[in-house]
């Protein structure tokens, strides 16, 4: 089910992408993987959510570092091209668009932790944290886009606040 995600973002990545500024959006979809890397590396020994193929490709995606790969290097770029590529000018328009992307990949998150058991919180990781990371990624995109250094910035400041609400026991970390 894993692979049908991400091939669907990546067909509407195809059709609907901005693939002629690819470059413009480059450094953020790297922006994009290398948090998924850190937080992947900082939480490696305490997860705060995995996922996990339960349906269609078990024998391939077998744990949560392949499929987190996976998702990073396909569904990662694909998600940047329509999000960014297809920014809309009015302040209206973007608050809708912003608004948009992080219910879908909120209720994207929930079908998958309560009805398709592709994806398990633990650690005191909830729906409302995932709603409340979604908000800031998003946000911090656009703030990427236009501003990288603030958006490093702040990015610093979110995982310190993300580290103090689910702290890792030192003898956790890799």
């Amino acid at each position: 089910m894993l692979i049908v995600y991400v091939v669907i973002f990546l067909l509407a990545a195809i059709i609907w992408g901005d693939w002629r500024r690819w470059r413009l959006y480059y450094s953020t979809i790297l922006f994009f993987i290398v948090g998924d890397l850190l937080k992947n590396f900082l939480f490696y020994n305490y997860w705060l959510w995995t996922y996990q193929e339960t349906m269609f490709a078990k024998n391939i995606l077998k744990n949560h570092t392949i499929i987190s790969i996976m998702i990073m290097f396909i569904g990662y770029p694909s998600t940047i091209l329509l999000y960014l590529g297809r920014y809309p000018q009015s302040k209206w328009k973007q608050i809708g668009w912003v608004t948009f992307w992080i219910f879908l990949y909120s209720i994207l998150e929930y079908i998958n932790l309560r009805y398709l058991d592709l994806i398990n919180h633990h650690h005191g990781w909830t729906m409302t944290w995932s709603v409340l990371f979604n908000i800031v990624m998003f946000i911090m995109f656009r703030i990427h886009f236009k501003n990288p250094l603030l958006a490093w910035g702040l990015s610093i400041i979110w995982i310190l606040f993300l580290l103090y609400m689910h702290p890792i026991p030192f003898e956790k970390m890799k």
